[in-house]
């Protein structure tokens, strides 16, 4: 099992919303993509707690895959990409991992 871990930092005002916005359309659409995408096994997404530390990023998602190769296909998904389009639009940082289980 593969597990694919990514943390967004996201910009104050991006794409003629609040962080807060893009936040909540990222972590919806990103969930959503388990009803269009077969590979997907598990995904999680979790906006980051109002009143935690001031260090922290402000999305965390959190998948699984039953191998690499679907997770590639997840990767390059025409729907995916979408969602990686506006995320590349409206966030700062990101830091991802992927490993085996």
């Amino acid at each position: 099992m593969i597990k694919h871990i990514v943390f967004f930092g996201l910009a104050e005002n991006a794409a003629g919303k609040t962080k807060a916005e893009n936040a909540t359309i990222i972590k919806s659409e990103l969930e959503n993509l388990k009803n269009v995408i077969p590979q997907i096994k598990m995904i999680e997404v979790g906006i980051n707690h109002p009143d935690a530390p001031a260090g922290n990023t402000d999305i965390a998602l959190y998948s699984e895959f039953d191998s690499l190769a679907d997770l590639n296909a997840y990767q390059i998904h025409p729907e995916h990409q979408k969602v990686a389009a506006y995320i590349a639009k409206v966030r700062i940082s990101r830091y991802a991992v992927d490993y085996e289980m």
